[in-house]
């Protein structure tokens, strides 16, 4: 290669200064040694890059084409450099995610306090949204990956089951069903139920256990959020049917969460796109979430 880096290097700093002299101080190199350097360039390349009149080096035409095909050469090895580094300093960016509400004040809290500490230098976006929206998030790239709480099915979506749970009751402190060791769905027709909308995909899990149990669904409260179930359990409106990540993430004192004798399955899932190419840190998080997940069910076994 007749046109070296080094030569590269010195062209362009006596472009940008305009001297000799401003060069060798800009590369902390003599001034002889810069002027040689020049001179040689010159020679190999078989062009006269500077003109010097009354002192000064005043570019020629190829000097200026060839100063711009050097800077543009020089931006993508500063940014070759900076990404050496930056593999040697750890990964940074931002991870952008997206989960169900239910999952948000638990599971996922924990799981990003984790992915946090193991990765300082990433940044994380973290949004809710629910189920029947996620498809869009994941799809327009909003978001680098979604954690629902309950399966998707669409065709251009990858969906990865990682953990388990399951619906519980969820009564007032107190409550005279607190006395039973688990809930049958019989026993909440004798009072005021707080469920979500059927048209929802947790209200056709609620109303597909209450139509295989045999007992009819009698909802005097729909609601679209679990953490909304709760609220209103907490105010003596009835009893409610949530999920288990709600009722443990909310941490209320004056609420018993009850486990069901008919079981209502949860499936939390990871939910990518299928034409993700692993451009993001997605992945990395997916093995922290999955480690959190794993340490949460031994705990609770």
């Amino acid at each position: 290669m007749k046109f070296r880096l080094r030569q590269m290097e010195v062209f362009r700093a006596v472009m940008l200064t305009g001297s000799i002299k401003a060069a060798a101080q800009l590369l902390f190199a003599s001034q002889p040694a810069v002027s040689r350097i020049i001179a040689h360039t010159e020679q190999t390349l078989g062009l006269a890059l500077f003109n010097r009149v009354k002192g000064k080096l005043v570019p020629t035409p190829e000097g200026e084409a060839l100063f711009r095909e050097v800077d543009e050469f020089y931006q993508q090895a500063v940014k070759v450099d900076e990404f050496a580094r930056s593999l040697a300093l750890g990964p940074s960016g931002t991870l952008r995610i997206a989960a169900s509400p239910s999952l948000s004040r638990g599971l996922m809290a924990r799981s990003i306090a984790q992915f946090a500490q193991r990765y300082p230098k990433i940044h994380v976006n973290f949004r809710t949204t629910l189920l029947n929206s996620m498809p869009q998030e994941v799809l327009s790239n909003k978001v680098d990956l979604a954690v629902s709480v309950h399966p998707i099915e669409h065709p251009n979506l990858s969906i990865e089951t990682f953990t388990h749970g399951r619906m519980v009751c969820v009564v007032p402190l107190g409550h005279e069903l607190a006395q039973k060791p688990a809930v049958q769905l019989a026993d909440l027709a004798r009072y005021p139920l707080i469920t979500h909308d059927p048209t929802i995909p947790f209200g056709q899990l609620i109303a597909s256990a209450f139509e295989r149990a045999g007992v009819e669904l009698n909802s005097r409260i729909h609601i679209h959020q679990s953490d909304m179930a709760c609220s209103l359990a907490r105010s003596g409106a009835g009893v409610a049917i949530v999920d288990e990540f709600t009722a443990e993430g909310m941490g209320w004192n004056d609420l018993q969460t009850l486990p069901l004798a008919e079981e209502i399955a949860l499936a939390p899932s990871i939910v990518r796109s299928v034409f993700d190419h692993g451009r993001t840190h997605a992945d990395k998080f997916i093995e922290v979430l999955k480690q959190q997940a794993v340490r949460e069910q031994r705990r609770l076994t």
